[in-house]
């Protein structure tokens, strides 16, 4: 997929992908491809997240929808921002209280600057 990070903090990823590995017949990016990077760029957040937190957890998706508003003719990036900081909290809380919690991650995809589609995704992280 030729995925690589461009940026990756506690508070945000940015992943670049680029058209050639993830076309289609139509000469734009495969959904799948698409679907997958803003998945990772999701999943990459959270781990850092619990890892910042010092909270050692297993973490992977329960649910996902993928929004796509327009093809994307080229090059892409993902990108996945910590918006809601008590909902995070609450999640490291429950993580390390009962062992397994449950957040809701948005990410999304742009293509020469504007967004082109759009990312949700429920991800659970287990302790042990």
């Amino acid at each position: 997929m030729g995925v690589r990070v461009t940026l990756a903090t506690p508070g945000r990823v940015e992943l670049a992908a680029p058209l050639a590995p993830n076309i289609n017949q139509h000469q734009t990016v495969f959904g799948g491809s698409a679907s997958a990077v803003a998945t990772l760029s999701a999943w990459t957040l959270v781990h850092l997240g619990l890892k910042r937190a010092n909270v050692q957890a297993a973490t992977v998706i329960q649910r996902n929808v993928m929004s796509y508003e327009e093809p994307i003719h080229g090059d892409f990036t993902a990108v996945c921002t910590l918006a809601d900081d008590p909902a995070w909290q609450r999640f490291i809380r429950t993580v390390e209280r009962r062992g397994r919690g449950r957040i809701t991650m948005n990410a999304h995809l742009l293509f020469e600057g504007r967004q082109v589609a759009s990312f949700e995704g429920d991800f659970v992280a287990l302790r042990g």
